[in-house]
């Protein structure tokens, strides 16, 4: 996948992304498995607003895999270090999927 994003990001500070880039960002996270765009779609409902350059980038890097594995690395089947794709391991990837993943116990609601 091509990034869209501008490659302004660094360790320390990350500054947030700008409307253009958030919509082609959009744009470029659509999958081809329904459930991985449930995930993503909740990401930006929750994320966007504040969504920095730097996690744009790692996003950017998740869309990098298959739809399989995003969907094991969604349902923590399987974690990024186990995945071939080196895309799924950078921080920035690591940082967003934190995000992206809802905890067993939060994803049951209060009981």
């Amino acid at each position: 996948m091509t990034s869209a994003l501008p490659e302004t990001a660094t360790p320390t500070f990350s500054p947030l992304l700008d409307e253009r880039s958030l919509s082609r960002l959009r744009w470029g996270c659509r999958r081809g498995l329904l459930e991985n765009d449930l995930f993503i779609e909740r990401f930006f409902a929750k994320h966007e607003a504040t969504l920095t350059v730097r996690q744009a980038k790692g996003l950017d890097d998740l869309m990098d895999l298959s739809d399989n594995d995003l969907l094991d690395l969604f349902l923590q089947r399987k974690q990024p270090g186990e995945l071939e794709a080196v895309s799924a391991s950078t921080d920035a990837a690591r940082e967003v999927l934190a995000l992206l993943i809802v905890p067993a116990a939060a994803a049951q609601g209060p009981a």
